[in-house]
């Protein structure tokens, strides 16, 4: 033997002379060498071994060991017959274990270094044989799972703003679905390099809410529809009992309840706006949580009022103004931002006329309030008589999943929606009158 173990050797160097117990090597066989080439991309080249001893004619799959063909010349031909059948695939994988762990010295030192067993790594070299490129990839592979087991635990803040903003988790496109991007790799610059721009990071509720308005839009058939209610009747109820109700109840009474109260009524009787779409399964929902969007510093959350439907106007109003505070508070809890089944937004309160809210994934629908204010409006009275008089008018717009809710659905939906703000008595506020 010409070198020591883990040594690494030039190509064509002599390693070792090969020859029979107690023979002196000739100065022929000192120059022999086996033949071997080792490649980067993982081929390699079976070794030739300069004393193999002479090889029977027939034409053979694997190379034997010179021990074993010295075997065979003592004990005469085998029979063909008596041979037993497990004995090549035992020599075969002998030899594949032989080739896997003597690939060449970088690897293995690289593996004792990194504490890897050669044996589970996947080679493309013959009967697996493991290069440089073979190991390395194993060793980053390892490196990311470790790192994703090791995930550290996020604080409760950023658990709040998760549950506030974050998609469910997407399942795979059916069979024959369009993919979400036609153009994967189009895109358009934010700015020039002529441009004078302030940069700064988006914040995590800001990051969340962007990913779920992008997945809600690519989930969802977004239809809008919008209606023009008279909020007369309600405000002139509201105006008289609103003192009274601050002074008993220590909350302010303002039209949210109103408006929570007639969205839960007609909820009940429409079951597809109360819903949501498992693949092609629909999955109706047994309570009503209805989701309130509010405002912050921070981006926007939906805290959800549970079981609206059970709650009256008193308790209507005290768990949304209680909801809205501690939202502006940073005091919700993860839990109270989850199962929403229908949601309520109402950018009136900042002016806007109407808008086209984004759903809120999972759910079928959302609906936005507008600005409530008066406006001149033509009336008939009983006798079929028209006139413009002054009314409390608001439009509300639902935007719903046309993938489930048809147009009838929405507009009988809002229908009785109208129909309860519009006529209804409200005697639970009459002690307040």
């Amino acid at each position: 033997i010409k070198r020591e173990e883990g040594e690494t050797v030039p190509v064509d160097d002599v390693v070792a002379v090969i020859g029979e117990e107690g023979e002196e090597p000739s100065e022929a066989e000192e120059s022999a060498a086996p033949e071997a080439e080792e490649k980067e991309e993982g081929e390699a080249v079976e070794e030739e071994e300069a004393a193999e001893a002479e090889e029977p004619g027939e034409e053979e799959e694997e190379p034997e060991k010179p021990e074993k063909t010295e075997e065979r010349e003592e004990a005469g031909p085998e029979e063909p017959e008596e041979e037993p059948e497990e004995e090549p695939e035992e020599v075969d994988e002998e030899e594949k274990e032989r080739i896997r762990k003597y690939s060449s010295p970088l690897v293995r030192k690289i593996a004792k270094e990194e504490d890897v067993d050669l044996s589970r790594v996947e080679g493309p070299g013959i009967h697996g044989r493991v290069t440089k490129r073979d190991i390395m990839a194993f060793l980053e592979a390892r490196e990311e799972e470790e790192e994703t087991r090791e995930a550290p635990e996020r604080p409760e803040e950023e658990e709040v703003e998760e549950a506030a903003a974050a998609p469910p988790a997407a399942k795979a496109r059916p069979e024959g679905a369009p993919a979400a991007s036609p153009l994967p790799d189009f895109h358009v610059p934010a700015f020039t390099e002529d441009e004078e721009v302030e940069i700064e990071p988006m914040s995590r509720i800001r990051e969340l809410t962007a990913a779920h308005m992008r997945y809600s839009k690519d989930t969802s058939a977004h239809v809008t529809t919008v209606f023009h209610i008279d909020m007369t009747k309600v405000a002139r109820i509201r105006n008289r009992a609103k003192g009274p109700f601050l002074e008993a109840h220590g909350t302010k009474l303002t039209y949210m309840p109103f408006i929570f109260k007639a969205v839960c009524a007609a909820l009940r009787k429409h079951k597809k706006l109360n819903a949501a779409l498992d693949g092609d399964q629909i999955i109706y929902k047994k309570n009503i949580n209805l989701g309130m969007a509010v405002a912050i510093d921070r981006g926007l959350l939906v805290p959800v009022i549970r079981d609206a439907d059970e709650l009256n106007l008193v308790g209507l109003a005290k768990t949304a103004n209680d909801l809205a505070d501690r939202a502006r508070s940073k005091k919700l809890g993860p839990d109270e931002l989850k199962g929403g089944t229908f949601t309520i937004t109402n950018p009136g309160v900042f002016g806007s006329l109407f808008g086209t809210p984004i759903i809120n994934q999972p759910q079928m629908a959302i609906l936005g309030i507008g600005a409530i204010e008066k406006r001149p409006i033509v009336v008939t009275d009983d006798h079929g008589v028209d006139a413009i008089a002054i009314r409390t008018m608001s439009y509300f717009g639902i935007t719903y999943d046309h993938r489930l809710v048809d147009g009838a659905d929405a507009d009988h939906f809002m229908n009785d929606v109208k129909e309860i703000l519009e006529t209804g008595d409200w005697p639970e506020l009459e002690p307040f009158l």
